[in-house]
């Protein structure tokens, strides 16, 4: 009987060891800092006096820099070289967490966190880049689930670390928060320095940078964020909807623009017009911010409004934590079989848990509504563990051929200036909120409400990429062509 034969799969090279290394602490490095703060969020408002506006703008700044960032310090990775953006973004990274660790005014550390952010978006994309240009096939979806499990697992152990640094260190454990992920950055540069060749020569063939559209796209995004961390009355924040109206216009006319001239700009028109990319980009973008958003409510809630200690906090998050990584190794089998329609009834199912959840924090005495909210919390991880990288995979499985890099790109910034916002908005609602006589429930339950608009305003974008999909199957009307258009 003959011997089966069984594929070997090649083992990874001395370089690529390096590579992977280098990236799977990066990504670790700058997504464990954000997660990390949320926890220290009212020590830190406590320790520097912080407003409201000053704490948004701490919370949001980092991701708002973060996401604006991304196109054009991936660009120049690609133009230029990928390794010493690397290093340059983690040593920003490190050179700001430091000054933010020893700042004695608020406004100094949010300079420092929009710096940090900065440090963040350029470091990430060349992330990507790296695992792009030394694996292939197989080897390389691996290396990309590799870093989509380390940022799972620094989402997982943020609450409970940063719990652990505030008991220990005291009043000044958000200091000390600050600093968890400087010797992971500056470890992360050195080994790139070290195991990370130079490009040989600048890739001239890589898109130019936009200066135009990402001006036109900041203003926009500054325009959205400012109104929810001015004071004072409405009037006062209604010229900041001019601004993104005309910021918005201008960099639609510009972007077309632009594209025609032959150079690729920082929104696609062809993206934005090929079917099920937009849609999919605003599903990502509702579901990514109101996760972002409800979970720094959260933190304060249960230290300002359950009175939990801050490692309390963190065991409330983390089996939702644990469920959101268990429900992504999941997902794959949720699109295999169902495509799109499993993604909608997902994100549907979030709707029926936020309004359970709801009517536990509006009826429920104060000592079930910890409870709900762990169990909430579990429910909501398991839906946005089965969505969040499905959604993605569809989402960028949309883009037109030789576009895909762009797109990426696109829907990266769009979930990074809609974590902003969010941030932002449910940050200050609920600070005022709480603040008054209504409370802290009632507070919590005003960021719930929003969290479940959300979800609406998502799961009816997805339920119309599913109709639109549908149609364009029918109108293809050969077995060829359905086969085509199934998801794999």
């Amino acid at each position: 009987m003959p011997r089966r034969l069984v594929p070997v799969t090649p083992a990874r090279t001395p370089l690529q060891t390096g590579v992977l290394v280098v990236c799977l602490v990066t990504g670790f490095a700058t997504l464990l800092d954000s997660a990390v703060l949320t926890v220290a969020a009212p020590a830190l408002r406590d320790g520097l006096g912080a407003s409201t506006a000053q704490l948004q703008w701490i919370l949001a700044g980092y991701s708002l820099t973060f996401g604006l960032a991304l196109v054009p310090a991936g660009r120049l990775g690609d133009r230029y070289g990928r390794p010493w953006f690397l290093v340059a973004g983690l040593v920003l990274f490190a050179l700001t967490s430091i000054v933010g660790a020893s700042a004695q005014d608020a406004d100094v550390l949010v300079v420092a966190r929009l710096v940090q952010g900065i440090g963040a978006g350029t470091a990430n994309p060349q992330v990507i880049g790296l695992l792009q240009d030394h694996f292939e096939g197989p080897a390389r979806a691996r290396s990309l689930g590799a870093y989509a499990s380390t940022g799972a697992f620094a989402a997982v152990i943020a609450p409970l670390v940063g719990g652990v640094v505030l008991a220990v260190a005291g009043p000044s454990g958000w200091r000390v928060s600050l600093l968890l992920t400087l010797p992971f950055a500056l470890v992360a540069a050195a080994l790139c320095v070290r195991l990370v060749p130079r490009a040989d020569r600048a890739v001239r063939a890589a898109p130019g940078l936009d200066p135009v559209g990402l001006a036109l796209l900041s203003v926009t995004a500054l325009g959205l964020l400012v109104p929810f961390v001015l004071a004072g009355p409405l009037a006062a924040r209604a010229p900041w909807g001019a601004v993104v109206v005309v910021g918005a216009v201008t960099l639609v006319w510009w972007e077309r623009r632009y594209a025609r001239t032959g150079r690729t700009p920082v929104l696609s028109p062809e993206l934005l017009r090929a079917p099920g990319f937009a849609l999919g980009c605003l599903v990502a973008t509702f579901t990514f911010g109101s996760a972002l958003g409800f979970s720094a409510v959260l933190m304060i809630y249960l230290q300002e409004g359950a009175g939990l200690t801050a490692v309390q906090a963190g065991l409330v998050t983390t089996p939702g934590a644990l469920a959101s990584v268990v429900a992504a190794h999941l997902s794959w089998r949720l699109v295999r079989r169902f495509g799109r329609t499993g993604v909608t009834a997902a994100i549907g199912a979030k709707i029926p848990v936020a309004v359970a959840l709801l009517l536990a924090v509006l009826l429920l005495p104060d000592r079930f509504v910890v409870v709900s909210l762990v169990v909430g919390q579990v429910l909501t991880g398991v839906t946005g563990g089965l969505t969040i990288s499905t959604n993605q995979a569809l989402t960028l499985d949309r883009a037109p051929t030789g576009q895909h890099g762009v797109a990426a790109g696109m829907l990266q910034v769009s979930q990074r200036l809609s974590a902003t916002v969010c941030i932002a908005a449910m940050t200050g609602a609920f600070v005022g909120v709480a603040a008054g006589p209504a409370g802290h429930g009632a507070a919590l339950a005003g960021a719930v409400v929003v969290t479940a608009l959300l979800a609406v305003a998502a799961t009816a974008c997805s339920v119309l990429d599913d109709v639109l999909a549908r149609r364009r199957r029918a109108r293809a009307g050969s077995p060829a062509a359905e086969a085509a258009l199934q998801p794999v």
